[in-house]
Formats: C-alpha cells, structure tokens, sequence
C-alpha cells in the first residue's frame, strides 16, 4: 500500500490529539508523520502508532521538506498565514478551521456526501463545521432519493467544540466555581442559546455557517435552510433536532431503509424501547446516528429526525482523515 507522508498542525490541541488516535485507529498508512504546534509547545512529544514524535514549531520553513498532506487545526488565523505557503510548495492541506470554508474555490468536503469536490482541489480542501458534517452525511441520502425543500436544525452542541476553555468551564462549574473563561454566562447547569458572536441579522456565526455550508456541499443555493444553535452543558458529541420538508411523497419505511444503508449512518429508532441516539453513546466513535424518525403532521412532506455525533471525532480530526483516503482512493494523493 501506498504511503504519503503527513505533517499535522496544531499537533498538541483537542483536534490534533485525536488525529493522532484516529491515524492509529484507522491505520493510515503514513511514512514519516510530522507535528507542528506554537513555539510554546515546540518540544513536546506525542505518540502514534507506538512511535513518538518531537513536536516542531510552525514556521514559514516548517514545508520545506517532503510533505504530501497537512492537516490543519491550529484556528483560522493560522491556516491563513501558513495554508497557503504549504500549498504553494506542493502540500495538499486539509483545514479544520472556517477559514476557506466558504472560498469558491475552495472545496469543502464530507467524503460521504460529496467527495467528488476533491477532483477540482488547488491544494487547500475545507472540512466542514462540526454539526455540518453530521447533518449532511444524514441528508444527503434523503436529498437524492425526494429532494430537500427546506431544513430547520436546531442544536444541542458539547462543550468539547470549544476546545480546552470549554472543557474547564463547565468542569469548574460543576463543582460549583463560575470560572466564565470562555461562555458569557455559567454553563453547568445551563443551555447557552449563544455560540460565537451575534451578526448583524441576528443569527450567530455557527448558526450561519451551518446554512451557509449546507447550501455549499449539497450545491444547492436555492435550498432554505435556518438554525438555532445552543452550547448545552456535556462535555462530548453534538446532538441536533433537524426539521426537513422533502419535495416528494415518502414512506416512513422507505427513510429507514434509506438510512439503514447510507455510508456512515447508523439508525437507531424503536423509540418504545427508548433506543435513539444518544450523546453518551456516539463518543469515541465516527459513525453519524440517527433516531426519532417520524413525520411532521403540521406539513405535507414533512419530516423530523433526531442526529448524533461525536463532535471531535466524526465533526474533526476523522472527516479530516477520511478525506486524506479519499484523495487517496482518487489517486489524487
């Protein structure tokens, strides 16, 4: 089997700790691994596949060696400055941030749903925000068979999907500190209808980029799509109320056999015996959950559906390493 030597960035983060795990759990076939992170952690060592690693600090010369691909998730300001110069020297880059996201020329990519994208790749791809990657491995399976009228997500998202700071917020919370390093109020014991800030239309960023990104994998601008976003007080894996009016007729039989074989979904739906997707249930895992299936009686073609995934797994550092084997499988890396 083909190997390809693979640089991360942003080695030492929530991220890029577990692309370590899942390069090991999935087994991708790397040569030589190199890790970057900020020169506070320049030094470091890191483990993979029962080798350590000496973390490096990420310079303009860091590329400078033979690198296939480099996954980013250091922040966007980051993958500004240093994408484009490990693109310019040949380097395929993966980046976890929103800052190509909505580039166009730019693929933005979840390998179950459109991994077609990657044949018009300029050496820069985007991985998708967290709660997009879930929804539209769930999606894009009903979007061909009836197409997709309109979407409303609501979202139930972990503290995990702020990293480190929210991870310690809620940790302090719960033995009864009020620590606010990174939410605007306590989130122990809370639901946050805030995460990133407020525009100008009312809808925060992360709402927006899940409208934003849905419209762009499924390449359908005239899609309706609108969303509600809120931090709730767990520490892993994002769950999501999607509401989605469909353009034909469906059977409730027909969906779950769809999902049933969709790539990456996994349905859980007796409901009389309270099995559905559980947020405690998905952590530490890369399949996409589905559950709750029942019609929307309020439309004609309506659907409600119930979504859960691990948010660092499935939401980061895995749809980062699939698309890796899949530029692989496309001899496109």
């Amino acid at each position: 089997m083909k190997k390809v030597n693979v640089a991360l960035v942003g080695a030492t983060g929530m991220v890029g700790r577990t692309f370590l795990k899942v390069l090991e759990d999935r087994d991708f076939p790397f040569d030589n691994l190199y890790c970057f992170a900020s020169k506070k952690s320049a030094g470091e060592t890191v483990t993979c596949k029962g080798q350590t690693f000496t973390v490096e600090e990420l310079t303009e010369n860091s590329f400078d060696r033979d690198i296939d691909i480099a996954l980013f998730s250091a922040g966007g300001d980051i993958s500004l400055k240093y994408a484009p110069i490990a693109a310019s020297k040949g380097v395929i880059v993966v980046d976890n941030s929103s800052a190509w996201r909505m580039d166009p020329n730019v693929p933005l990519v979840v390998p179950e749903v459109n991994p077609d994208a990657l044949d018009r790749h300029q050496n820069i791809i985007a991985n998708p925000n967290c709660s997009t990657i879930q929804a539209m491995v769930a999606l894009k399976p009903l979007y061909d068979a009836f197409g997709i009228k309109r979407i409303v997500y609501s979202t139930y998202q972990a503290v995990s999907g702020s990293g480190v700071k929210g991870v310690y917020d809620l940790e302090e919370g719960l033995k009864g500190n009020n620590p606010k390093t990174c939410y605007p109020h306590a989130i122990a014991n809370n639901c946050l209808p805030q995460i990133d800030v407020f525009l100008e239309n009312g809808y925060t960023k992360e709402e927006m980029k899940m409208i934003d990104e849905t419209k762009k994998i499924l390449g359908d601008a005239s899609l309706k799509v609108t969303a509600t976003a809120v931090r709730v007080p767990i520490f892993n894996s994002h769950s999501e109320s999607v509401n989605v009016e469909l353009l034909k007729p469906f059977t409730l039989e027909e969906v779950r056999s769809i999902f049933e074989n969709a790539k990456g979904v996994v349905l859980l739906d007796t409901p009389h015996e309270s099995v559905y997707p559980l947020a405690a249930n998905a952590t530490g895992t890369d399949e996409v959950y589905v559950g709750r299936v029942r019609r929307d009686e309020s439309l004609d073609n309506g659907l409600n559906l119930w979504i859960v995934a691990d948010n660092i797994r499935k939401g980061a550092a895995t749809n980062t390493i699939q698309i890796a084997e899949a530029l692989m499988e496309r001899n496109l890396l």
